[in-house]
């Protein structure tokens, strides 16, 4: 596996797969999802708040690509890196199964920031990413 600036590990739960036994796609798309709900936290920041404080992250385009089903029980780890397009913020997403690092899914998710309505050029997210690289140092 590559770096990533995040990684977590999970496991699949029975009810997360379909009548063939694996994973059902949507599910990746959660996966990823908690992913990143997950480093936002490492970054002093939730959801909750944020939108307490007038600011709202939206999805504005996710494309995911199957290469190898999950089944109930496996362990994989959820593993992500991200960087700045104009407003975007721009998730690249990979999703390895355990303990042999086969690559399950990868997507790439763009994300935008509105604040009290309106749509920003992505400041907040500059802000918690560069507090963040700021304390790791």
């Amino acid at each position: 596996m590559k770096e990533y600036c995040f990684q977590i590990e999970m496991k699949v739960r029975d009810y997360e797969c379909d009548l063939q036994g694996v994973v059902n796609n949507s599910n990746y798309a959660r996966y990823m999802e908690h992913t990143r709900h997950e480093y936002l936290e490492t970054l002093g920041e939730n959801f909750g708040a944020m939108h307490a404080k007038g600011v709202d992250a939206f999805i504005s385009r996710v494309d995911i690509r199957f290469k190898h089903s999950l089944r109930s029980g496996d362990r994989f780890r959820s593993c992500l890196n991200l960087w700045k397009e104009g407003p975007k913020l721009v998730f690249n997403q990979e999703i390895y199964r355990l303990p042999d690092g086969v690559l399950a899914a990868s997507g790439r998710v763009e994300s935008v920031v509105v604040e009290h309505g309106r749509l920003t050029r992505g400041e907040y997210f500059d802000r918690l990413i560069a507090n963040k690289q700021s304390h790791d140092r």
